[in-house]
């Protein structure tokens, strides 16, 4: 019991400290905001560049204030009395529209409450199942009874409103993109470094399930993956189990990040088996994590279409040797080798 809590404790510290480098599958968690369990205040006249994502938390962008990208909320609640240059969704939480709130894209909401202000203006369309409203934000009145002896004159239809444009982002600035690669190349090294020193057989068990058991490892990774983003929606949407998803998501992070990590050190070790001289096992671990690091994302940063395939395939077999092994706490099962049948005796 003690080795776990050191474990979780230690990769705890080392996540909260590599969260705002991290690496996270889409840009702008990276450019934006990522909130856990916790309150976020967008004070006014200042501007959050990238999304604003919440779970089971607290949001509040004041008047005055502006996101330049998508704010989503996951249980909790979300105040908007600014601007927000995206979509709004909120699923399993409640949504307030100030009156001076202005949203460039369309409001949706799954399992939530839309409390919207006089004055708000939703410049998209509007998504929720209690009420339903037009493009331009105005509830559609009930039709007026046919006075006697008048024509019924039919309603003009409402034109469609047009599509907004899709929002491109391109990276101009190549420099600042390999500064932040190497710099969390250089991070991730260090950490490995440090857990080599605390959780060597730790980290051994989890890159030799990968390496005895790949295709196990990686269909648990892909489960994995696929499972605990819908199990955490299902409990957000429930107010109570609201802590019970973030500590999920918390959880899911650190074990890609462990496994992550356990990968790159097996490649520094085997590095260092072509050396003459022996290299000390912390730096085997922190060269190879840094490597590993610099060249999936390099390629995953920098190789359009389908570099992310890269990081995407050395996280997947990480998070299943982690799953497997129990954080590395346990042995995973080795493969069941079937003997090949006895050949017949020979008769005399």
């Amino acid at each position: 019991m003690k080795t776990k809590t050191k474990l979780f404790s230690l990769l705890l510290v080392m996540l909260l400290l590599l969260m705002p480098t991290g690496s996270v599958a889409a840009k702008g968690l990276m450019e934006g905001r990522v909130i856990i369990a916790n309150t976020f205040v967008l004070p006014s006249g200042e501007t959050l560049s990238g999304d604003l994502v919440i779970f089971g938390g607290a949001g509040t962008v004041e008047a005055g204030a502006t996101v330049n990208g998508d704010a989503v909320l996951v249980g909790g609640s979300l105040t908007v009395n600014g601007e927000v240059n995206g979509d709004v969704v909120v699923v399993g939480g409640v949504l307030s529209l100030g009156g001076e709130s202005v949203v460039h894209g369309n409001v949706s909401t799954v399992g939530a409450t839309l409390d919207r202000a006089e004055g708000s203006v939703v410049e998209g369309e509007i998504f929720n199942t209690a009420t339903s409203y037009g493009p331009d934000g105005i509830q559609t009145p009930p039709n007026v009874p046919n006075v006697p002896n008048v024509p019924n004159v039919p309603d003009a239809p409402t034109p469609p409103a047009p599509p907004s444009p899709p929002r491109v982002e391109v990276n101009t600035n190549p420099f600042a993109s390999a500064f932040g690669l190497v710099f969390r190349a250089i991070m991730l090294g260090l950490l490995a470094a440090l857990l080599a020193v605390f959780l060597p057989e730790q980290m051994g068990r989890v890159s030799q399930a990968v390496l005895t058991q790949p295709v196990l490892t990686g269909g648990m990774g892909l489960l994995t993956i696929v499972v605990v983003p819908v199990a955490m929606v299902i409990l957000a949407v429930t107010l109570i189990l609201i802590p019970v998803s973030a500590l999920v998501f918390l959880v899911w992070l650190l074990a890609m990040l462990f496994g992550w990590i356990a990968l790159g050190a097996e490649f520094g070790i085997r590095l260092a088996r072509s050396s003459t001289n022996p290299w000390p096992t912390w730096l085997s671990a922190g060269l190879g994590t840094f490597l590993l690091t610099l060249v999936a994302n390099g390629i995953g940063e920098f190789v359009w279409c389908v570099g992310w395939l890269v990081p995407f395939v050395v996280s997947l077999f990480g998070l299943g040797g982690v799953i497997m092994t129990r954080f590395g706490t346990q042995v995973a099962l080795p493969p069941v080798i079937v003997p090949p049948p006895a050949p017949p005796a020979a008769e005399e």
